[in-house]
């Protein structure tokens, strides 16, 4: 019988500055251990996920089916516990970890109906769907990600409680004390069939960009100082506590830069710097970047030891898993090689038990979606979204630039006027006319971004603009246009070309990519270069995604912690209809020597 959802799950005991957990003795693998020579060895396993983001099933909550992608990817903890079970089977139950690098319990509906709909910190209120799932596959550690902080440190610190592993963030500190708000690291003991136990230290570490995208949550709370200055503090300490290995679960991509420029004087992609830059560390799992490395190896500078990072695909799209061969000589256990590899989630089915245990939670959500919260006067659709000026974008803005402007009424900057830009993020999007429900409007809006509202001028509204026209290839004025040949110049991908809402203007698709953008008007006027306007923008784009000129640096007047799709949602649901004769109009358009293509 599936869990009781509302059942209480006590949580396990955190003492000091990390949590200490000790592994019975177990049946080692084969592999486990050897004696050869009289060589002591003993071989583990490091299993690692990160950005599940509330992937519990293999699912689409805002198309109602399976998840599928061009590469055919899979999603959810349900097909990693698939792989993690096979895993344990081979090594033996003691000679694994399983460790996740953060951003956990946001990014589907699945995690926001229980932050919000029916949330964890109501009196008596459910367990999290993934507190569930990860206390039933056997989590040892996670790191904080950035996304846990989304909804509160409220809601963060139930999950917390609910789980039974800890959850890690060395560099998260009190802002009052600058003591750990969060327990820096877990001690592990894998017992070995011959010499001592071999402890394993977790340090987590997670994101400094929470200071900018949830200041609203953490601002006057927390305190999120560099990755690599708190490694390079705790890893000796680990050390000296006898750790034989030390691993970093880092919420933290190795680029080494940072979407947020110098906003923070601390970097946002820092793993591939903190093994470069602080000895002792033997693995790092990254997160955050939302990319795949299956093995890429860091020369830290101090030692010229190699550092194995990798980094799984989101979702659970992938699991990490890192080899370690450590070997017993002059009275303590070293690292003798380790190594890693990434397993594919769409080779497995869905583990039954996973899937028992949350079916009442899955189904209660996919009610939730379908779930109608108001009316359309007509059918939109994003078909033609990259090429014409069409309504459902035109959505998108208007309930962005409707709610920037509650959001500063009665501030010094009510009196301005509201721009919006938006993207078309998936071209199968429709709104239909009729009946509409909460995945209608969500599908619109994949992504999990978030809205800020930035000050910007005229003249860098006409630079934004002109960058963002370099999404069209070149057309000659008497050439036959192709739409599907039209956009994309360059691999810039269609989430790349903002539309702005505010101005109207035109794009001459016959000119180079730099001097497109002409007749640019504000209220029928040419829009002036010395024109001050509130920009209703999505976090992402604010951040430096894409790296449109301007915004990053534009000075911050509101920023919200709601996803958009949710704010959107809301909205509608307020509204009770959508009649989009009340905010389509043809704003932008394509031309060719004055002459508009479509």
């Amino acid at each position: 019988m599936p869990l009781n959802r509302r059942k209480f799950l006590e949580k396990s005991a955190v003492t000091g500055a990390g949590v200490a957990l000790a592994g019975a003795v177990g049946a080692p693998g084969a592999q486990a251990a050897e004696a050869k020579r009289g060589t002591k060895r003993y071989a583990f396993t490091v299993l690692g996920t990160t950005d599940l983001h509330g992937n519990v099933f293999n699912w689409d909550y805002f198309t109602d089916k399976e998840f599928d992608d061009k590469d055919h990817n899979d999603v959810g903890l349900a097909k990693v516990s698939t792989l993690v079970n096979r895993i344990r089977e081979e090594k033996g139950r003691r000679n694994t970890l399983l460790v996740d690098a953060g951003d956990t319990i946001q990014g589907t509906q699945l995690s926001y109906y229980y932050a919000k709909v029916d949330p964890i910190t109501a009196e008596g209120g459910p367990v999290h769907p993934m507190a569930q799932a990860m206390n039933a596959m056997g989590y040892d550690a996670a790191a904080l990600g950035n996304h846990e902080f989304n909804y509160g440190i409220p809601v963060l610190r139930k999950f917390e409680q609910q789980c039974r592993f800890p959850l890690l963030g060395a560099n998260a500190l009190d802002a009052k004390t600058l003591r750990p708000a969060f327990a820096p690291y877990s001690m592990h003991r894998l017992r070995t069939p011959c010499g001592r136990d071999v402890k394993v230290a977790v340090l987590g570490l997670t994101n400094p960009g929470i200071a900018i995208w949830d200041k609203a949550n953490v601002q006057g709370k927390m305190t999120f100082p560099g990755l690599e200055e708190q490694a390079a503090k705790w890893v000796p300490k680990l050390r000296s506590m006898g750790a034989d290995v030390v691993i970093v679960s880092a919420h933290s991509g190795s680029s080494g830069t940072s979407s947020y420029g110098d906003q923070l004087p601390y970097i946002e992609n820092a793993a591939g710097l903190v093994a470069e830059q602080v000895p002792g560390i033997d693995a790092i799992l990254v997160g955050h970047a939302h990319t795949e490395i299956p093995e890429y190896f860091v020369t830290n500078k101090e030692t010229g030891k190699k550092v194995v990072l990798s980094e799984p695909l989101k979702w659970g799209q992938r699991l990490t898993l890192f080899d370690f061969e450590l070997v017993w000589a002059k009275g303590r256990w070293t690292v003798e090689k380790v190594g890693a590899r990434v397993l594919n989630s769409n080779t497995v089915e869905e583990d039954p038990k996973i899937v028992r245990l949350l079916a009442d939670e899955h189904e209660k959500v996919v009610a939730y979606v379908n779930q109608v919260i108001g009316t359309n006067a007509a059918e939109m659709t994003s078909a033609q979204a990259p090429y014409k000026d069409v309504p459902i974008i035109d959505l998108i803005n208007h309930i962005q630039a409707d709610t920037v402007k509650q959001a500063l009424a009665g501030t010094e900057h009510a009196a301005l006027p509201v721009l919006s830009q938006a993207a078309c993020f998936s071209r199968s999007a429709r709104i239909p006319a009729g009946e509409v429900t909460i995945r209608d409007v969500a599908g619109l809006y994949v992504f999990e971004n978030t809205l800020e509202a930035r000050l910007m001028t005229g003249a860098q509204m006409k630079a934004y603009l002109e960058f963002s026209a370099n999404y069209f290839v070149q057309t000659a004025p008497d050439a036959p246009v192709d739409p599907a040949k039209l956009t994309n110049a360059n691999g810039t991908p269609d989430y790349n070309y903002d539309v702005v809402s505010g101005l109207s203007y035109e794009i001459d698709i016959a000119k180079p990519a730099g001097s497109r953008v002409t007749d640019v008007r504000f209220e029928g006027q040419p829009l002036a270069d010395d024109a001050r306007f509130v920009f209703a923008v999505n976090n992402y784009r604010a951040n430096g995604g894409g790296n449109f000129p301007h915004v990053a640096a534009a000075p911050v007047l509101w920023s919200n912690s709601e996803e958009i799709r949710n704010t959107m949602i809301a909205w509608v649901k307020a509204k009770g209809a959508i009649d989009p004769a009340a905010f389509a109009a043809v704003d932008w358009k394509l031309t060719r020597n004055g002459t508009p293509v479509f």
